[in-house]
């Protein structure tokens, strides 16, 4: 199985994350650098280069690009997705996110875990989006494509 063995995020042009946002891409890369699945399949009858690779992912007119290449830094891949579909999920896991952070001061633990359920909930739903639009691109397991969802929720913070 390939798989992706580094990550990074163009963040650049974004506002300085909040510690919460930070904290949660910082659990995200090392999560998705652990263990993670990520298969290039040929494409137009053409082979790809095979895995490992490194992952580049931002935000470039309106679109989530992946830009894949090989730890030789053979350009392996490059697409993009519309932000469209995410759209609504990111709204929804950082409203639930900014709930469970401020329960997780001054709520007990019965509260926190009702939050905690519906933010992974919310989480389930982009990871499944992400895998529906990643199709024929790149196959990925559901981990891996909750972790790289966690990842798109940092590049929207403030966008």
């Amino acid at each position: 199985m390939t798989r992706i063995t580094q990550i990074t995020l163009d963040d650049a042009n974004l506002p300085p994350p909040t510690p919460e946002i930070e904290q949660e891409r910082k659990v995200a890369v090392f999560d998705l650098l652990e263990e993670n699945t990520f298969v290039l399949p040929a494409r137009n009858g053409q082979d790809v280069p095979a895995g490992p690779y490194h992952v580049g992912l931002s935000i470039r007119d309106k679109r989530l690009v992946f830009d894949v290449a090989t730890e030789a830094a053979e350009k392996a891949a490059e697409f993009h997705l519309s932000l469209g579909p995410f759209r609504q999920v990111v709204k929804d896991y950082f409203q639930i996110c900014e709930s469970y952070f401020e329960a997780v001061k001054k709520l007990p633990p019965s509260q926190i875990e009702t939050i905690d359920m519906a933010r992974r909930g919310i989480h389930n739903e982009g990871s499944r989006v992400l895998q529906e639009r990643l199709e024929g691109k790149a196959d990925v397991d559901t981990d891996t494509a909750r972790r790289l969802f966690t990842l798109i929720c940092v590049l929207h913070f403030g966008g």
